[in-house]
């Protein structure tokens, strides 16, 4: 696995303005939105990083009863003098998983398509299978014009091996919607009360009477039949998808949008209801405020740039985001250029790679490295030469290991921005951020205050290297040591990696007797020592109560991390 070690960046800026505002809803971990919100930023003129307020400005007490708590920024960290070291995942060898194989997914030209565009890749508990939703092209049905797309379906049993059910709306294939659509959404929507709306198409449809792009909204029981448009949008840019963040219970819509920094920058609205939400989207004109929708964020200045086009400015071509644990995980899809005409003059593709952002309010994402999560490779045949894009739904938790999906473009002679397959790259639950002494004896990381209501404290950790050690203490908010959990008392955790460890005291292992109390935790690591997360459980089990992002084998269907 390839390491990337950076140091935490700490973002200035608007915070200080953002904490003086009128108070608005405080969320699950003692973050107070202000009054407004989504908040109203000006739209700038330079790259710049998008400021986040709450690392700035920190509740003085942190709830950490939803999920395992990941060290993906400092928010949780009084002070330390562990390193972080930020991890990628490694490709699965057997890529791509799902290729094009069927002339029906060809265009009219001939080019290839079978790989979600955001799409979705889930795990449904409920029927115990993977299920993917993909672009294809749309030749055999649309063949009016070159480029056009629809959606498809395929499943599995372990995520790796796929197959392309024949299904009835075009009998002998897998096509589950036949509308002409660029990207699209789908989202297994584990709240949902109605049963024939447990599936949610958010599809981004070309308007047959000006060839115009806008979001419809349909629903399905099973992903496979679904019903006609229920909501429609207004006009809007391609490349535009939907999250949910059941933090907050709103629907997000991420928009592509213009300004001055980017013709690839991003704009943001939310709600309830996700047919409210459709309906008010749309294209902004320039210099009006819009009620509902407000401009979200560019491209920042610490965007890598395309090797062999340096000179072209970096772009956000898109951004998906999903509930993981006790966080929002987000991905960017970073364009590198060059435009496309240029690629089809050279016969290339577009680079776009795809890199990770994180967020504790589910608007102000923090991005502490930009070093791609999932890269380009530009090796002669490679499935992800050119134009990788994210994947809605995803990671899916299997076991100890997170399953990346992302799509890719393979150079080819029939279309320069074609043949799209979809490959699998696996990452250590909670994999994204560890904590460790940089080749020191020992060193130490100690927490903001914190509560909880939980009674068993668990760790994922790996102490499998020689020496490699860690103890927990806990101490009052003052830093002094709570004698029953001291680091005299405390049972040193040593020769093992587990994504899922207890942590016990000689005299006990219950934290019963400090249950609501502000206190701090200590974890003392020795060299070798790596700390990812922590969380504290009800149950001795320990299942953290966080999100379990596109879910997986084993887990609930609530989508939430709980006893079975």
């Amino acid at each position: 696995m390839r390491k990337n070690i950076l140091t935490i960046i700490l973002l200035s800026g608007a915070g200080c303005a953002f904490a003086a505002a009128p108070s608005g809803e405080l969320l699950y971990n003692g973050i107070q939105l202000p009054a407004q919100w989504p908040p109203r930023y000006a739209e700038p003129d330079t790259a710049a990083l998008m400021p986040v307020p709450y690392l700035e400005n920190k509740p003085s007490v942190i709830p950490v009863n939803v999920g395992r708590q990941l060290f993906v920024d400092n928010f949780l960290i009084s002070e330390t003098d562990l390193t972080p070291t930020y991890h990628t995942p490694d490709f699965f060898a057997g890529n791509p998983v799902l290729e094009p194989t069927e002339e029906w997914e060809n265009t009219i030209e001939g080019a290839p398509y079978a790989a979600p565009f955001s799409d979705g890749i889930w795990y449904d508990e409920k029927d115990g299978k993977f299920k993917m939703w993909y672009l294809a092209g749309a030749g055999s049905i649309h063949k009016q014009d070159k480029q056009t797309f629809y959606t498809c379906y395929a499943e599995s049993t372990d995520g790796i091996n796929w197959i392309k059910p024949e299904l009835d709306l075009v009998p002998g294939t897998c096509l589950v919607d036949s509308a002409n659509r660029d990207a699209a959404t789908v989202w297994l929507d584990r709240n949902e009360k109605d049963p024939a709306k447990r599936y949610k198409l958010f599809n981004v449809e070309r308007r047959p009477t000006d060839r115009r792009w806008q979001f419809i909204l349909k629903y399905s029981p099973d992903g496979i039949h679904w019903s006609e448009g229920v909501a429609q949008s207004g006009d809007l840019y391609d490349r535009s998808s939907v999250f949910y963040n059941p933090f907050r219970n709103v629907w997000c819509i991420s928009m592509r949008y213009s300004t001055n920094v980017s013709s690839r920058s991003r704009a943001y609205l939310e709600n309830e209801d996700p047919e409210v939400a459709v309906s008010m989207a749309h294209r902004v004109r320039k210099g009006i405020p819009d009620k509902n929708m407000v401009y979200w964020f560019t491209p920042d200045n610490l965007e890598p740039r395309h090797p062999q086009f340096p000179e072209v400015e970096p772009g956000i071509y898109n951004f998906d985001a999903i509930p993981y644990e006790s966080i929002m995980l987000g991905q960017y899809a970073v364009w590198q250029g060059p435009e496309n005409n240029i690629c089809g003059k050279l016969g290339v593709q577009k680079r776009n790679e795809i890199m990770l952002g994180y967020s504790r309010d589910g608007f102000h994402f923090s991005r502490p490295t930009h070093d791609p999560f999932m890269a380009n490779d530009t090796t002669d045949g490679a499935w992800n030469w050119g134009n990788m894009q994210s994947i809605g739904g995803v990671p899916l938790i299997v076991g100890d290991s997170l399953y990346f999906y992302c799509s890719g473009r393979r150079l080819n002679d029939i279309m320069w921005d074609s043949y799209t397959s979809t490959g699998l790259a696996k990452l250590r639950r909670d994999g994204f951020v560890s904590m460790g002494t940089d080749g020191a004896k020992k060193g130490s990381l100690t927490t903001e205050p914190l509560t909880f209501d939980g009674q068993y404290l668990f760790v994922n950790a790996d102490l499998a290297a020689k020496g490699a050690e860690m103890t927990v203490e806990i101490l009052d908010i003052d830093g002094n040591p709570i004698p029953e959990y001291s680091g005299k008392n405390a049972i040193p955790l040593k020769k093992l990696d587990s994504t899922k460890k207890m942590v016990e005291w000689k005299e006990t292992a219950s934290l019963a007797s400090i249950i609501g109390k502000p206190v701090r935790i200590r974890f003392n690591l020795t060299k070798g020592a790596e700390l990812y997360s922590f969380w504290i459980s009800p149950w001795t089990t320990g299942e953290s109560r966080g999100y379990t992002a596109g879910g997986g084998p084993g887990l609930s269907s609530t989508g939430i991390d709980q006893p079975l």
